[in-house]
This record gives structure tokens, sequence and C-alpha cells, in this order.
């Protein structure tokens, strides 16, 4: 049979889509969603299971939106083509180069982000620190240290706005061109100066001898990723900590890490809540009948909340098993930046934040909303 209907109030679902998703798991697990023109996969499991099946879940997707707005990256790309863009970029992301090269500018970045909030008793984490920390790490992995960091957020919003802009938002879809363009051309004037031997994406893509097309649509997708969700899971997971004071004891009786709270908030608050797909040939599975040509998004935010997987779902818990989270892939497409994140936030940002500002407490509620990408707009707190 087709996937059931299921409709849902959008403008909730944005806000907090979390209750809905409850509801598509247990009474609809593959269900069309009319207002999102797609067919939802909720399950863990059902997620685990259909991004390996690329030959029916293809991530090339044509007329996608991201890739008439960003160009065709490797996360719209299957098998050998995939697999050759990813091997190209490795030795940016690969764990051996984020521990030798990466990690001490990212203490230098967070340092002196740190040092521009001295003297303050109030911040917002999104606006004063994450988005400056998350932007300034990414200039320099990308290549694009001629871009500052408040261009790097900008230019990245507007790439995410766009990639989620199924509503069709003619405003929104202007903005994404006129930031594709701006990266266009940072990235023609860092070619003119020349690249040096640093292993930035810039760097290595032309080393590798990818085509330029190829080269500019896979520094798009660093950046609309690689700035929006690390700011999100810097302020957020700060929040989580803030408003779970148990938690954070943890952490501070050396009973767990600020590695481990990240790895929670990205399971609890999904930074990235969806992936979408292009059924690429009809096929029954599991009872249900997708058809050439539809449009799946499997719902990783959901994957991350099942409760047959985590005893509290719904809570921000650092004691409980998340060996099953997803929050970063489970199949080839498996985000080849998490080892970045990981380390900026978990290991560095997070440290050093707190440890500057031991006492630093909410200073009202954080405003935190949508369900493609999903983190806190506004974290605002008491530094002293």
């Amino acid at each position: 049979m087709r996937p059931p209907h299921f409709d849902i109030d959008l403008p909730a679902f944005h806000a907090d889509p979390y209750p809905t998703l409850a509801r598509l798991r247990a009474a609809a697990p593959v269900a069309h969603v009319p207002q999102l023109g797609a067919t939802l996969i909720t399950r863990r499991d059902d997620v685990f299971r259909y991004e390996k099946r690329i030959a029916v879940f293809s991530s090339h997707q044509p007329q996608g939106l991201m890739t008439r707005l960003m160009g065709e990256n490797m996360m719209r790309k299957d098998g050998a083509a995939h697999l050759a863009e990813r091997h190209a970029i490795f030795p940016t992301v690969n764990p051996r180069v984020v521990r030798d090269h990466w990690a001490a500018q990212f203490r230098a970045v967070v340092a002196q982000a740190l040092d521009g909030l001295e003297g303050r008793s109030e911040a917002d984490l999104v606006t004063d620190f994450a988005m400056q920390v998350s932007g300034a790490a990414l200039c320099a992995i990308t290549g694009l240290t001629n871009m500052g960091w408040q261009t790097m957020d900008r230019v990245s919003r507007g790439m995410i706005q766009g990639c989620a802009n199924y509503a069709g938002d003619p405003d929104i879809e202007a903005e994404c061109h006129a930031c594709t363009a701006i990266i266009d051309a940072h990235i023609d004037a860092a070619r003119t100066t020349g690249v040096d031997d640093a292993p930035s994406l810039l760097g290595v893509m032309q080393r590798a001898g990818m085509a330029d097309a190829g080269l500019r649509a896979n520094i798009k997708l660093a950046i609309s990723g690689g700035q929006n969700e690390p700011r999100k899971a810097i302020a957020g997971t700060a929040w989580a900590l803030m408003t779970h004071p148990d938690q954070h004891a943890l952490i501070r009786a050396g009973q767990a890490s600020y590695a481990d709270a990240f790895d929670e908030y990205v399971r609890w608050i999904s930074p990235i809540g969806m992936s979408p797909r292009r059924i690429a040939q009809d096929a029954l599975i599991d009872g249900v009948q997708h058809c050439e040509g539809d449009r799946v998004f499997l719902m990783f935010g959901s994957a991350n909340r099942d409760p047959a997987h985590f005893a509290r779902p719904d809570a921000f818990d650092l004691t409980q098993d998340r060996a099953a989270a997803i929050a970063f892939g489970a199949g080839p497409h498996f985000c080849a930046g998490a080892w970045v994140s990981r380390a900026l936030i978990g290991e560095i940002a997070l440290p050093m934040l707190f440890a500057r500002f031991p006492q630093m407490r909410p200073a009202g509620p954080a405003r935190i909303d949508g369900w493609a990408f999903r983190g806190p707009m506004s974290v605002p707190v008491y530094l002293t």
C-alpha cells in the first residue's frame, strides 16, 4: 500500500517538532505529510536501514533545492561519484589532521571570542560567542581566510534557509543566490592570491584536481552546515548544561566530559533534523509502496528520540546509553565534519567557555526553533 497521509500543523512543527514526531513514530512511522510534500521516515531502525539502500533512497536529486541553489555537491551524489569527492576532502577533516593542525587554531579562535566577552556582565551565547567561534573556524577550514566570520555567518544562514525553503518563498531564494555569489567571489579572490599548502578544503580539492563546479559546490556545502550547526550546538549544549545543573555537576565531578555533553545534545536536539532522499525506482519495502520520483525525508531528529532505543529519549541525560544515536547519519553520507565538530565543540569551545565563566547562568529563556535544522536562535546569559 502507499504511505498513509498524516496532516501536521506546520507552524507548531517548526516551533517544536517532537510531539508530532512521537505521534508519527507510534501511529504512522512511514507517512506522507502533504504540508511538506514528502514521505517522512521516523523510526530509528528504518532510518538506519533505508539510508544505506541508495538504489532506492537516492541522494541524487537533480531538481532538489540544494542542487539548484548551491550546485551538485557530494551530499547529492551516490556510489563512486560520492566516494571520489569524499576521498578528496579527507585530508582536511580526518581525525589526525584535526588533532595535529586544526585544534591549535580552534583554541586561538575560542580564546579570541572569550577575550571579547571579558568585562561584560551579560551576553547572548549565539550572537556574541558561538557565531564568531564557528565562523572563524570555518574560514580557516575552508581556506577562505579572506572572508570575515560575520560574512561567513551571513552566507551560511542564507544557504541553509534556502535549502529548507520548501514553501518556495522568493525572498529566501533571492538571499540564497546572493550568498552563493558572495562565496564564489571569495573563492576567486583566494585563488588569485594563491592557495598555500595548508590542509584547507580549497587547497586539498585543488591539489586533488577536482573540477571547478564540484569544488565550489562542496565549499558551499561545508559552509551551509559547518557554520549553522556548530553555532547552534555550541550555544545549545551550553544552554542544556546551564538548565540541567545535575548533568553539569557530573562533568565537574569528573564522571562525564564536555564531549559527552555535546554527543548527548546532538542526540536530544539534532541540529540536522532530517536528510532528504529521492525514490530512484519503484519499491515495496516493509509493506509500503514507494514510487519513483517520490520525495522522502529521513528524520534523524525523530530517530534520535526513538523510545525503542533510548531509555529517556526526551531527556538531556549524560548517563544514558546513546550508542544507537545517528545525529551524524548512519550510511555512506555520514557527516564528514563529525571529527571537526567534536573537537571544536566538545573538546575545546565548551571547556574553555565554562573555565572562563564558571558562574555563567541563564538570563532568560532560550529561543529554539526549526525542524529540518533545529537549534537556538538566542541564549541570553549572565556571565558573572
